[in-house]
């Protein structure tokens, strides 16, 4: 879902660390304030859109006059040369949107091409791909958004919708068990979903009895993978982690697990290269 009240805090960061004191000194000098500007904002590369409502957003921020028309919808595959949108109004105000709007548009279309990039790679299985939290701070919420706009699907959101129990849970607990009995114990954690991280087959039998709502796989090759889902025979979903590549991917999901997890998704994605080309009315 997207978030507006996100959104719109960061948009206010944004502007202000772009126009300072002083505004956009260039546009106020060289356009007078008659002077009316259409800009139309198009894919120099193939990818898939995310964050349109952001431009919009941002352009309400600076000149409630500037009209935004959307082209494109967030999740609308594009190639090289797609009319995404456009802008039109006081020349001033167009140009002075121009970059926050296409670093917002960029950074989130970046995310959800690399995406379906995964999605794609791990196509005819049952496995779905999933973010996790390693994001830009501040801007967590987006980057999830972008990530389903992509065709994934979102881990946790933060620390407090699931438990995760992770080796340094487990080796401050002193046992899977004793982390997992703790959790349970403790009434805030009441309800909340389980998961808990193994590294090895005889952690995965320790965790087993225990009937959590996931388990992690991390850092298992193929094979001790393939052997995880003979060993859970479906009893507990099972989530695949650590140094996830697109080249990997349609091995790891040809095991049977259920979910790779890939922190490439928020915290490695190149922008989606966009750009707002001018025409003077």
């Amino acid at each position: 879902m997207f978030d507006t009240e996100s959104a719109s805090h960061l948009i206010q960061l944004a502007l202000r660390e772009d126009l300072g004191e002083a505004g956009d000194l260039t546009s106020k000098a060289t356009l007078p304030d008659e002077t009316r500007l259409r800009g139309r904002i198009v894919a120099k590369a193939n990818g898939v859109i995310a964050g349109l409502p952001l431009v919009a957003m941002v352009y309400a921020q600076i000149d409630p006059t500037v009209e935004v028309r959307l082209i494109c919808r967030d999740g609308d595959t594009v190639e090289q040369g797609t009319l995404v949108a456009e802008v039109e109004g006081k020349g001033q105000s167009v140009l002075t949107g121009e970059r926050v709007a296409l670093n917002f548009l960029q950074r989130l279309s970046g995310i959800a091409t690399l995406t379906s990039q995964f999605v794609g790679a791990a196509k005819g299985t049952k496995t779905a791909i999933l973010d996790t939290r390693k994001t830009t701070p501040g801007w967590r919420l987006l980057e999830k958004y972008a990530v389903t706009q992509g065709g994934g699907q979102n881990h946790r959101i933060g620390l407090y919708d699931m438990v995760m129990i992770k080796d340094n849970h487990i080796d401050g607990a002193g046992s899977i068990t004793e982390a997992v009995e703790a959790v349970r114990a403790y009434q805030p954690a009441s309800g909340v979903p389980i998961e808990v991280e193994v590294r090895n087959l005889d952690e995965l039998r320790e965790v087993l009895p225990l009937n959590v709502d996931r388990v992690l796989l991390d850092n298992m090759t193929n094979e001790q993978m393939c052997e995880a889902v003979k060993l859970t025979a479906g009893r507990v979903k099972l989530e695949a982690s650590g140094n996830m590549s697109l080249e990997r991917v349609p091995a790891v999901a040809a095991t049977g697990v259920d979910y790779i997890s890939v922190g490439a998704l928020t915290h490695s994605a190149p922008a989606l290269d966009l750009s707002m080309k001018i025409v003077r009315l």
